[in-house]
């Protein structure tokens, strides 16, 4: 079976089989190499000095355009900074200072909880907000003039469906509604093309396809055209046209840039900054052809033994229609789970019942997703999993 073409620059422990990137990354050896630089020879000899001497201040905005090299942005688009949940904030709010005359935004009802959560707090700035959570498939057909905004995922996190970006962007900027794009399960997996498609507005996770580590810094992606109008609604110093001048009023930076907020955490950002290099090191169209084989292996080799009749597919078949994942559903899913982490298999859990297999092919070959679906195949057939210590449930699953 063919080697994973970047596995060698990853920390992963002898013997286990790691189908859970789409939740965290595996650990880069070069990130743990920065780590060691920034703390030992910036931090520890540099100290204060380092903010300009490392090039801490510019971080966050040299990491963004390293980003934006892989979502197919344009330098100065794409800024790195606080979480996932904060920038969809922000770009939230920036979305709905388009047409304040509009109220309703749509929203997917099976997003990730965190993007409708932000969403029902704006109506705490907004209160004649009107959400409504629709299917993924049914928001084309609900586009309207009286649409002020949209939020939606990329790739769904529980079934990996992809929605086709393009054609919706399209017909969202027809009735100038501005999308706010959720690429958490897609920048990373698979090549995306932000400019070519028209995307004004999106935001990504650091810490999955990424390999961040965890809690990694988040980015945002703000369309040159759309940069200008930006009015921020966390006005913090760093956002500032002049942070060092530390005048008494607010006057937002030039572009990207006033998306700042408060001092980027450096340490986090620049194990992210390492990653980032380790993912450029490869080309990501080949590594999204081999994601697809990965999930087809799996899943011919799933299919081929009845038991797997006990199962569901949730993800599509069909590539173009899928992030880089394989989810299935099953009863007993969360037992199932535990008992294959025992037998070396780490997948993931979510809820109600579905068992999930992220594909970061940077690392993972062919081999692991074979060994993989035969663990779980024994597993059923014998039913593994009937046993009273998988049934708990540690705080994070």
């Amino acid at each position: 079976m063919p080697h994973a073409p970047l596995r060698d620059a990853f920390v992963l422990p002898e013997g286990l089989i790691y189908l859970n990137g789409n939740s965290l990354g595996a650990l880069p050896r070069a990130a743990r190499e920065r780590m060691q630089q920034v703390t030992v020879a910036e931090w520890g000899q540099q100290l204060v000095a380092a903010w300009n001497t490392a090039g801490w201040v510019d971080l966050p905005l040299r990491l963004g355009d390293k980003i934006g090299q892989l979502i197919g942005a344009a330098p100065g688009q794409t800024l790195v900074c606080d979480s996932t949940s904060i920038n969809i904030f922000k770009l939230l709010h920036a979305a709905l200072q388009r047409r304040p005359e509009r109220q309703l935004v749509l929203l997917e009802d099976t997003a990730f909880p965190t993007d409708n959560y932000i969403a029902e707090g704006l109506r705490g700035l907004r209160s004649n907000l009107v959400l409504q959570r629709l299917p993924a498939a049914q928001i084309p057909s609900a586009l309207g003039p009286e649409v002020a905004a949209v939020l939606l995922s990329h790739v769904n996190y529980r079934t990996g469906a992809r929605v086709d970006l393009p054609r919706l962007q399209q017909a969202a900027t027809a009735e100038q509604i501005p999308v706010v794009w959720d690429l958490a399960h897609s920048a990373g997996a698979f090549p995306l093309q932000l400019d070519a498609w028209g995307v004004e507005f999106a935001v990504g996770c650091g810490y999955k396809f990424f390999n961040g580590g965890p809690g990694a810094p988040a980015f945002a992606y703000v369309a040159h055209a759309a940069q200008s109008r930006l009015q921020p609604i966390l006005s913090g110093w760093f956002g500032h046209a002049r942070p060092f001048a530390f005048e008494a009023n607010y006057a937002p930076a030039s572009g990207i840039g006033r998306l700042q907020v408060g001092t980027p955490p450096i340490l986090s950002m620049s194990a992210l900054d390492a990653a980032i290099d380790v993912l450029q090191g490869g080309d990501l169209a080949d590594l999204w052809q081999r994601s697809c084989r990965l999930f087809e292996q799996m899943l011919a080799t799933l299919e081929a033994d009845p038991i797997f009749a006990q199962c569901t597919l949730l993800t599509p078949r069909r590539a173009e229609e899928r992030g880089s994942q394989l989810s299935i559903t099953h009863p007993q899913a969360w037992a199932i789970c535990r008992a294959l982490a025992a037998e070396g298999v780490i997948g993931d859990y979510r809820e109600p019942g579905i068992l999930r297999f992220g594909f970061a092919p940077a690392y993972v070959a062919e081999a692991d997703v074979v060994t993989a679906a035969e663990r779980l195949l024994r597993i059923l057939r014998e039913r593994r999993w009937d046993k009273p210590e998988y049934q708990h449930r540690p705080k994070v699953t």
